[in-house]
């Protein structure tokens, strides 16, 4: 499979703001303030579940969500990292990284489908980007 025929889901698409790539994955910025959350997309064609990936890429897509965890307790000082795919409404194989606090509105319950996302204000969404991308510059 190559990164050539892929493209990211329009649901993904509209939520988020990219941060950049790693190896394997499109790095995604979840655009709702009440939670830190960052998504990983791998760049591969048709693949909606890990088993899709080979061996090599399901492997790559471990070190990476280990990356993104490592960046997100970096980024926010979360009280809890949740790492999740879920696939039910957006088939494509992504993976959310969720730092998740204490105080925050959902907890202790899942941040999926909890209220409206809240959009970022721009200024923070792209500081938040740019912490982000360096931090994975860093990893």
């Amino acid at each position: 499979m190559t990164e050539s025929a892929f493209a990211l889901d329009p649901r993904l698409a509209a939520d988020t703001v990219e941060v950049g790539d790693l190896a394997l994955c499109r790095v995604l910025l979840m655009d709702d303030a009440r939670f830190p959350w960052l998504i990983l997309v791998p760049r591969r064609p048709d693949v909606s579940e890990t088993t899709d990936l080979s061996e090599a890429d399901a492997a790559a897509l471990w070190r990476e969500i280990r990356i993104a965890t490592g960046v997100m307790q970096a980024l926010s000082k979360p009280d809890k990292v949740n790492v999740g795919a879920l696939g039910n409404v957006v088939a494509q194989l992504h993976v959310h990284v969720v730092g998740r606090f204490r105080s925050d509105p959902a907890w202790p319950g899942p941040v999926w489908g909890f209220e409206s996302r809240k959009p970022y204000p721009f200024h923070a969404r792209a500081q938040l980007i740019e912490r982000a991308g360096t931090l994975f510059s860093a990893a």
